[in-house]
This record gives C-alpha cells, sequence and structure tokens, in this order.
C-alpha cells in the first residue's frame, strides 16, 4: 500500500488535504482458488482514511479449482470517517469465492461505502459469489446482508435477485447527523433506490447491464444526499433497454478529462 493522490470525486472528504489516501492495487487475478486473503484497517479517532482501489478485482478459479476468500475487518473509531471507494469485484466463470466484510463503527463515526460486482465477464456466465457484510454501529447491529449469485445458488437469476441483469450495487452511508431526520426513501431509476435503514445511514441500491451505468446510478444515488456527500453533478443512467448501442458512450455532462476502455465497460476519472 502506498499514499495516493485523489483519483475521482470525493464524497465527505471533498479533496481535502489532511485526509489519508490509500490505495489498493490488485495483481493482473485474483483472488485465485485455493486462495485466503485478510486486509485489517483501523481508523483512528478523529481521523480520515479514504480507501481507493485503482483496478477491478477478477475472481478466477486457478490451476486447481477450489474455494479462494477474502475478510476484510474495519474498526472506525470516536469521530472518525472511513471512505471507501470500492472498483468492481468480477467473478468470472468458474470462481468459487467467499467475500466478508465486517465493519465496527463508534457512534460518532463516518461511513461511505461503495460496493460494486459484476457476474461473469463479457458473454460470460459467472462463478459462485458468496458475499457476507455485517455493519455494527455502537455495538448495535445496523446492516447486515448475505448474497449468493451463481450457479450453486436458488433463485439468482429470478426477478427477486439479479433478473437479466449482469451488474449490482450498493452504496453504504452512515452519518451520525441523520439521527434526527433521515433522507427519505426515493425510487430514482427503474432498478435504482435510496433506501434509509434503522438508525442514521441509508443505502443506495442499483442493478444493471454493465458497469457504467451501475456507475451512473450509484453516484445519481449519491447527489441524492447532498451537502458534503454529494460527488458531481450527473444524471441518472438511461434505461439500459432505452440505451441501445449507445450505452456506452461517455455522457457529456460528467467532467472527464480521461476515458480508459476496459472490454466493454468504461471507468471515467476527473
Amino acid at each position: 500500500m502506498r499514499p495516493t493522490q485523489s483519483k475521482e470525486p470525493e464524497p465527505q472528504v471533498l479533496r481535502a488535504g489532511s485526509v489519508a489516501r490509500v490505495s489498493l492495487v490488485s495483481g493482473a487475478a485474483g483472488p485465485l482458488g485455493g486462495d485466503d486473503f485478510e486486509l485489517n484497517v483501523r481508523v483512528g479517532a478523529g481521523s480520515t482514511l479514504l480507501l481507493n482501489e485503482i483496478s477491478s478485482m477478477l475472481l478466477l478459479p486457478g490451476a486447481r479449482g477450489g474455494r479462494s476468500s477474502m475478510r476484510i475487518n474495519i474498526a472506525v473509531e470516536d469521530d472518525a470517517t472511513f471512505v471507501w471507494m470500492g472498483e468492481p469485484i468480477i467473478a468470472a466463470r468458474g470462481c468459487h469465492h467467499v467475500h466478508t466484510i465486517n465493519i465496527e463503527l463508534a457512534a460518532s463515526a463516518r461511513l461511505f461505502m461503495r460496493d460494486e460486482l459484476q457476474f461473469g465477464r463479457h458473454k460470460e456466465q459467472p462463478g459462485n459469489l458468496l458475499q457476507n457484510v455485517r455493519v455494527k454501529r455502537d455495538g448495535e447491529p445496523l446492516f447486515c446482508q448475505q448474497q449468493q449469485i451463481g450457479p450453486a445458488a436458488v433463485g439468482w437469476r429470478s426477478c427477486a435477485v439479479l433478473g437479466q441483469h449482469k451488474c449490482m450495487g450498493t452504496v453504504l452511508v452512515v452519518d451520525p447527523q441523520w439521527c434526527a431526520i433521515q433522507p427519505q426513501t426515493h425510487l430514482f431509476a427503474a432498478d435504482a433506490a435510496l433506501l434509509p435503514l434503522e438508525g442514521p445511514a441509508v443505502m443506495i441500491s442499483a442493478l444493471a447491464a454493465e458497469t457504467w451505468t451501475l456507475r451512473k446510478h450509484l453516484e445519481h444515488g449519491i447527489n441524492l444526499l447532498g451537502g458534503r456527500w454529494s460527488v458531481a453533478a450527473t444524471e441518472p443512467a438511461r434505461d439500459d433497454r432505452e440505451a441501445g448501442g449507445d450505452r456506452h458512450k461517455p455522457d457529456q455532462i460528467i467532467p472527464s478529462s480521461e476515458t480508459i476502455e476496459q472490454g466493454n465497460n468504461y471507468e471515467y476519472t476527473n
């Protein structure tokens, strides 16, 4: 790991120079079948950490197959802020991966966590991915979600889970200022919504055919929060069926200095 400069619009921290920025750099692929990784993060009292990811995480079966796993444990102390700008996790065909995220927040801590999943590469069926996300605030459960996608899961292609979409994403935001008044529920696209949780927190959830549309949905949901959580002035992504062959083209309203092509997906950096 190494300290880095900001690479995209940042919620809450607003490119402040006092923020500690750390970027995780993945290898060409992995985890592979049989790999077992663990990452532990502690954000000290009164401090702010922004965790970037430079590239997507590609889950592969490996030469001998087997299950891979990754555990991420995060502790955010009093009056501290943790902003996690995650890049997509891609579950390639044949993988068998368990991804576990455990977060412990102090009562006065703030959290922003972006989570994007892509099931299979272009024109590829996905492998098996089991993801567990657990968040506690002041020792009490705040958010707990488990989802399983892939051939080993039951009903993952139903309209209640993924349907015909290929990508799923969420943004979880916790802000003690919402103890009095929370943002309201907002269905801002056919497959995207902002949902308040029991506690000073909201979850923005979206489905899409590819990562470009997914990121646009999530950014629009973040901007609905207003204030320091906003990232950029963007329009909600068009419905996948309406976008047609133009859905990979950059939207001119996004201020972008560089466009990086990755297969059939695009990533925008300011």
